[in-house]
């Protein structure tokens, strides 16, 4: 893969600002999608949140559950640690543009199970697209030494 394309994806800002963003969108975002795929935490694990997907219009509910749990958990877990910060938070906001659709008809407030908790991991998903993981991420790790790894002449790649 061109090297500037990777170099892309993993610069970040240098602000510590993300992590604050990261570690609990990455919590609240893993624990749902463990909900979904194994059941954890009080979920109904694959069977039933496929089964409710089904009964919700989201054919195949099985395939449905597993993407949304996939891109909950994984993308969770991809934030809290800052590792391709910004390809998981496009994966976890378009999760979340999903999820509003779900819950839209029953307006914004929480309180009658409508849009507003997904709203708000949208845009924090949105911010981190827009910023990286920031200088506490793997991703700036991994930036830094492609970077070293350039300027003394051993990057090799085009």
């Amino acid at each position: 893969m061109n090297s500037k394309i990777i170099k892309s994806v993993l610069n970040t800002t240098t602000s510590i600002a993300p992590l604050t963003i990261r570690i609990p969108l990455g919590i609240v975002l893993a624990a749902h999608g463990a909900q979904k795929l194994f059941g954890w935490f009080g979920g109904y694990g694959l069977e039933g949140t496929g089964q409710w997907m089904a009964s919700i219009g989201f054919e195949p509910g099985m395939l449905m559950a597993f993407l949304a749990g996939s891109g909950e958990f994984f993308g969770g877990i991809a934030l809290m640690f800052g590792l391709l910060t910004r390809p998981a938070a496009i994966v976890t906001g378009f999760t979340m543009l999903i999820a509003m659709t779900v819950h839209w008809g029953n307006g914004l407030f929480l309180a009658n199970n409508g849009y507003e908790f997904a709203l708000i991991l949208l845009f924090a998903s949105v911010s981190l697209a827009i910023q990286g993981g920031g200088r506490y991420s793997l991703d700036n790790l991994v930036n830094s030494w492609l970077q070293s790894r350039s300027y003394n002449g051993t990057d090799t790649a085009a």
